[in-house]
């Protein structure tokens, strides 16, 4: 998780203790955790790495990963388990901008106890040196970070974790000028893996040229949440588990007023003058009535907000 807001650098952050018995944090300023009730570990392996064709690659591979937020560490521990595992040669830069988080993480020891030894060896690199084996820390704005990292990783990236705080909250990290930033971090064949299943991010990913498809909600989560994510490639993905085409109700979702994009041209907008303007936008849109869409659907899938944050 990053932000940019001075204020939410030095607000409140409260450990918690997810369904798995996994290390989370819940943030003051923004109201929201860091990862989902269900678990931070699992929603690492679920969410971020079973749909981040790792395991298509042949031992001893580079694979080069962009991770944007990296907040607590728990999926770049388990991104390095899963690296180590596959005998992949793992290349990493890692963007976030409050050291906090992974300084709290750290320093508990239920963290710890969940992490293997290796991975808490170069998360403790990261945290004192802002480097570990597998790459940097970039600390600071992740947009003003990628335009200075982009000589390095454009069109070298296998896949790109992107783990931000929601939309509404952060909606710097999600506008149509980010997103294509780092969809050209990507190799044609590279996936960029988020969480989020808010109709203005899949809108601007498609408006970007990047092909999509959905994940399905976590197991056990109900009706209510209809998605588990969004993976998005320069290639067309093949649909194969855990991804899967979007539904009619995904699609009509982009049809709606929430499909408007987050636009930030200068990249430096505040996170106000973005929501303001995209609420303007809304207001003199055409587009279908997200209210009346949610009515429509409601009675066929339970339909509530998707995923860990409610779109935006």
């Amino acid at each position: 998780m990053t932000w940019t807001d001075c204020s939410a650098a030095n607000s409140r952050l409260e450990p918690r203790i997810t369904a798995d018995g996994s290390f989370s944090l819940w943030s003051e300023s923004f109201d929201q955790a860091f990862h989902s009730a269900r678990g931070a570990i699992e929603e690492a392996r679920t969410t971020f790495l079973a749909p981040a064709g790792l395991e298509g690659l042949a031992p001893r591979s580079d694979v080069a990963v962009l991770e944007l937020c990296v907040g607590t560490g728990t999926n770049t521990a388990q991104l390095l388990d899963r690296c180590r595992k596959l005998d992949l040669k793992l290349r990493w830069w890692g963007l976030e901008s409050d050291r906090r988080p992974l300084q709290l993480a750290l320093a508990d020891p239920r963290f710890r106890c969940q992490c293997s030894e290796q991975s808490l060896e170069l998360l403790d690199s990261l945290a004192k040196t802002g480097s570990c084996r597998a790459g940097p820390m970039l600390w600071g704005d992740a947009r003003q970070s990628l335009q200075n990292l982009m000589p390095k990783v454009e069109a070298q990236c296998d896949l790109v974790i992107h783990d931000a705080f929601s939309p509404r909250v952060c909606p710097e990290l999600w506008s149509l000028e980010f997103l294509t930033l780092v969809a050209r971090c990507l190799k044609p064949e590279g996936r960029i893996v988020t969480y989020c299943s808010a109709a203005a991010v899949r809108q601007c990913l498609k408006l970007v040229g990047l092909h999509q498809a959905g994940l399905p909600p976590p197991t056990g989560s109900g009706p209510h949440q209809w998605s588990g994510g969004t993976v998005a490639s320069w290639k067309v993905l093949e649909l194969k588990p855990p991804l899967q085409a979007f539904t009619a109700m995904e699609l009509e979702h982009q049809l709606t007023r929430a499909a408007q994009p987050y636009r930030d041209p200068r990249l430096n907008a505040t996170s106000e003058q973005i929501r303001q303007d995209r609420q303007q936008k809304q207001l003199l849109g055409t587009g279908l009535s997200t209210s009346a869409w949610r009515r429509r659907w409601q009675g066929e899938a339970g339909l509530t907000d998707p995923g860990r944050f409610p779109p935006s």
